[in-house]
């Protein structure tokens, strides 16, 4: 879950890949997979489809014990809001989501009015502001 990521587990990102368009998503999932390299794009085994993903510098160091990198994954399963509107997460998110525009290298990202279902009130919007959850 995106709650349980803390920074010093991504103090080694580089740069944030991103395979799809943020601006239409109103959040990701995101987790910390154990993968065999820094850079490039990893292999996917879940339902759905990744969205995107962290590469990491060359100082990161791989786990003594796998000899894998804890790395950041970003994606979607078919029931999440932007391919079912009205579905299961209309008016909420998973508990690992995060508002994409919120997220940078380094940065874990948080929830957001958008992201969990509810737009902004018009006052909001009329000033621009939003609020992070």
């Amino acid at each position: 879950m995106s709650s349980l990521i803390t920074e010093d587990e991504i103090s080694h990102e580089t740069e944030l890949v991103w395979l799809e368009d943020i601006e239409q998503l109103d959040y990701v999932r995101q987790s910390l997979d154990r993968l065999p390299t820094r850079k490039g794009r990893p292999a996917y085994h879940r339902d759905g489809r990744m969205v995107g993903y962290a590469l990491l510098g060359s100082t990161a160091k791989a786990s003594r014990a796998s000899g894998t990198f804890r790395r950041r994954v970003f994606w979607l399963l078919p029931h999440d809001r932007d391919s079912q509107p009205g579905g299961l997460y209309a008016k909420s998110a998973p508990a690992e989501a995060v508002d994409p525009r919120t997220l940078a290298p380094r940065v874990k990202g948080y929830k957001t009015e958008r992201s969990e279902g509810g737009p902004p009130s018009t006052a909001m919007q009329q000033l621009g502001i939003t609020l992070p959850l």
